[in-house]
């Protein structure tokens, strides 16, 4: 069974454009299954779907004429008599192709739905020639909304923020905890949201670990200091929610800040962690650090040791980040938000809040002049100025 993806109807409007579609996102996130189901939807005959990951399928490429590429899709079905369907997957196993794919979308009429794991590649894998030819989307680990819809439970998720808390319901909240604690635990990949067994869901979460570390930073990133990077890597997710100090952090490993840049850039650009900017304004006393979060809370469960307001942040932050831009808050003096919303909304995290946690948080965002503030619990508080994250 295919699940959709609400990113799925946003694709598809392009299927009929010229420009080539580029979907990026970290592995085992669903980029094959999503453009599977895409490919199916295409009524024309005039396709193929090929795994750049394999060494056969990359012979296809491997032409100093371009036009015998062409040649070579003939063999496999592709007529140049119509419009073809040219699906790529993992396309970063293959940096050249991008000047092929620059030349066929230039001289054929070839419709290129691209995929990739990483961003870090895939910016500059393009080159600006191929501007004004491609649309890029991101595909993550699936949201609360679409880890129900895995589980078979369909639920209208408003998008105003007033909505949210002028209609959260105590019935709908005890029927969806038991779920949003699976989330908690095992985060969003697809693979694990339909493994049912729990020991079986953190043996995926391993192998998705594992397949991250063999083929994007053994693999694509060919570091020479491995257990430096695997040290980081761990030291990072102790700092889940926290402001991240370079400097600090090489200090602690023994290394240079410039190292320790570099694998940060390439964590960020393989959409394994996330940095989050501060809330820039008139306010001179804001904090210029940025904080750390990651992809997945599954991920933090199994190989590290973070506590529950800490995982809880994390997952309420993946949920935000799909809305606008999410950035924090931070006076000298220590008093903060959380999480500042599209620069309108400030949203403070708790496992259970209080009347003071909403009173300071209210304080603070008029004094950035924010629209709205609320404050987003796991658990239930029929208050108004509370939202419980089952509804995030």
């Amino acid at each position: 069974m295919i699940y959709p993806r609400k990113i799925q109807p946003k694709l598809e409007e392009f299927i009929d454009s010229p420009e080539a579609i580029v979907l990026t996102g970290m592995r085992r996130v669903g980029k094959t299954t999503l453009y599977r189901s895409i490919f199916d939807k295409i009524q024309s005959k005039n396709k193929i779907f090929l795994d750049m990951e394999n060494p056969v399928t990359q012979k296809i490429f491997e032409e100093d004429n371009y036009d015998n590429v062409v040649s070579n899709f003939k063999e496999h079905g592709i007529s140049l008599a119509e419009k073809a369907y040219i699906f790529l997957d993992e396309i970063q196993v293959m940096p050249e192709i991008s000047k092929i794919v620059k030349y066929l979308y230039d001289h054929y009429q070839f419709k290129f739905f691209l995929t990739g794991s990483s961003s870090y590649y895939l910016k500059n894998l393009f080159p600006e020639s191929l501007s004004g030819r491609k649309f890029v989307f991101e595909l993550y680990p699936l949201d609360f909304e679409e880890f129900l819809a895995f589980n078979g439970q369909g639920k209208e998720f408003k998008s105003a923020f007033a909505q949210k808390n002028g209609e959260k319901n105590r019935l709908r909240y005890e029927l969806l905890k038991g779920l949003y604690n699976e989330y908690l635990a095992f985060g969003g990949f697809p693979q694990v949201v339909l493994e049912a067994d729990p020991v079986k869901k953190k043996m995926r979460i391993e192998d998705i670990f594992k397949s991250y570390f063999e083929k994007d930073v053994q693999g694509l990133a060919k570091f020479r200091e491995i257990n430096l990077f695997r040290d980081l890597l761990l030291l990072l997710m102790a700092r889940t929610g926290s402001k991240l100090d370079i400097s600090r952090v090489a200090a602690e490993l023994g290394t240079s800040r410039e190292t320790v840049s570099s694998y940060v850039a390439f964590l960020e650009g393989t959409y394994f962690i996330f940095r989050m900017d501060p809330f820039t304004n008139i306010d001179k006393t804001i904090s210029k650090a940025k904080k750390i979060y990651f992809c997945d809370t599954g991920i933090l469960n199994v190989f590290a040791r973070i506590d529950e307001g800490a995982i809880f942040e994390n997952a309420v932050f993946n949920n935000l980040r799909q809305k606008g831009k999410v950035c924090y808050y931070q006076r000298r003096s220590g008093r903060e938000i959380d999480f500042v919303l599209s620069g309108e909304t400030g949203l403070e995290v708790k496992l259970s809040g209080s009347d003071k946690d909403l009173k300071n948080l209210r304080e603070l965002s008029g004094e950035i002049k924010l629209n709205e503030a609320y404050v987003i619990t796991k658990d239930f508080i029929d208050k108004p100025g509370f939202i419980p994250a089952v509804d995030i």
